[in-house]
């Protein structure tokens, strides 16, 4: 039996494929498709070299948009829209269920009020996935009370998920239009997770259990947006406070599905990007986890290996063989803390770690972004006279090239490197003949 994952360049976000089945029957998931610039140079041509021996259209089985961010959609978007306009007969692919959890039916209401904020705030790039300008965030940053990186990175996140749900929209227009069925395995339902939550079976020996997003997360959720906007009709607030107020502080981090995939003995954990603790909970009340750590082949680590919401206790519980950071040093992630709590988890018995771009390449983004998030920091305590600014960049402090130095990882020795020229495939079981 084939049951192996996938590993592509996603420069920020992530894309992945998962094949499992056999050499007769294959089958295949495809989850998150990265952000611009990912589908055409990563997804698409291997989907082309797939569908050469596979047959084209070539079959996906589930294709999951984890989050409702630009770095998990985008790329997906761009598949749904070539196919829109091709042909029937010269479609790429036939979606056999598209797992899509949209904003509006997480909230289960009409964000076109938050959406009519963002876009007169925002201007043209509200719903586009585009990000606010420097100046736009800071703008909202002054309307948070706890000047902490945490709570502007959970800020940000929030902000991103607002700027990507016309690309939602877009996404599930299409897919209409091409007949992808919707969520078919949940008969069209919200994807979520709840204690009486049960593997589902799947063809070719697979089963799936669905650990996120929780119930009660989704259901304080929707009872803050419908706050939000009793809060809105008393009093009138800036763009800047309403947003403030709307995406702090987690709504970016409640909405991710994640999945403990499973075929024989074998398990892969996708967590798209969701919180750590949200997981372990989730993975507590379906019963996953006990008293005794869970152990997975394949963890794809959560948030592109942030550190917010992270901690070591997670890589004790949830521990792994292979351990997937997708991530170009964007926004700096993968993190160098992460990766420092996964080594103090696991010690020596690390297993591999993957990373989607050369370690030069993301401490690069890395130490770009550690002096962009400096400068804003500088600039809000200026204004507000408080607040942290973190420590101008140092190599041996904050690189991953340091750190993997110290620790004796390097490639070939405990890190893998995922190539842009040839596939990188963890085969759990029989290989994948590429």
């Amino acid at each position: 039996m084939i049951f192996s994952l996938e590993v592509r360049r996603g420069r920020k976000g992530d894309c992945l494929l998962l094949h499992y089945g056999n050499k007769v029957d294959p089958g295949l998931f495809v989850i998150d498709g990265g952000p611009k610039n990912v589908f055409e140079p990563h997804l698409r041509p291997r989907l082309v070299r797939l569908a050469g021996k596979r047959g084209q259209p070539l079959t996906i089985d589930i294709m999951m948009v984890s989050h409702v961010d630009d770095d998990h959609i985008q790329g997906l978007l761009e598949l749904a829209a070539h196919d829109v306009k091709a042909d029937e007969s010269k479609r790429l692919v036939r979606v056999a269920s598209l797992w899509h959890n949209s904003f509006e039916n997480i909230v289960e209401d009409s964000v076109q009020h938050p959406l009519t904020v963002f876009s007169q705030f925002g201007g043209a790039s509200a719903g586009s996935g585009d990000q606010l300008s420097d100046e736009q965030i800071e703008e909202i940053e002054d309307h948070i009370h706890e000047n902490d990186e945490d709570r502007m990175e959970n800020l940000h996140s929030g902000l991103q998920i607002l700027a990507s749900i016309a690309q939602g929209d877009r996404l599930r227009s299409d897919a209409n239009k091409l007949e992808w069925p919707l969520n078919a395995e949940f008969e069209g339902a919200l994807i979520c997770a709840s204690e009486t939550s049960e593997p589902i079976p799947l063809l070719r020996g697979l089963t799936l259990t669905v650990v996120g997003p929780q119930k009660p997360e989704i259901d304080a959720l929707r009872k803050k947006h419908r706050d939000w906007l009793e809060e809105k009709a008393k009093k009138n607030k800036s763009g800047a406070a309403e947003l403030a107020a709307y995406v702090d502080p987690s709504v970016a981090n409640l909405s991710s599905i994640v999945v403990l995939v499973q075929a024989k003995k074998k398990k892969m954990l996708l967590t798209g990007d969701a919180r750590g603790d949200k997981i372990l909970k989730g993975l507590k009340d379906v019963g996953l986890l006990g008293k005794k750590p869970l152990h997975v082949d394949v963890l794809k680590v959560p948030h592109h290996g942030s550190a917010n919401n992270m901690e070591k206790g997670f890589f004790e519980q949830v521990t792994a063989d292979h351990y997937v950071f997708s991530g170009n040093g964007e926004h700096g992630n993968p993190e160098r803390e992460t990766i420092e709590m996964l080594l103090q988890a696991r010690g020596s018995d690390v297993g591999a770690i993957y990373l989607t771009y050369p370690v030069d390449h993301i401490d690069k983004e890395r130490e770009n972004d550690w002096n962009k998030e400096r400068a804003m920091a500088e600039s809000r305590r200026k204004k507000k006279g408080k607040g942290s600014v973190r420590d101008p960049w140092s190599f041996d402090k904050n690189s991953l090239s340091a750190l993997f130095a110290t620790h004796g990882i390097s490639p070939g020795k405990g890190l893998v490197i995922v190539s842009e020229d040839s596939d990188t495939i963890i085969d759990l079981m029989d290989p994948l003949e590429a």
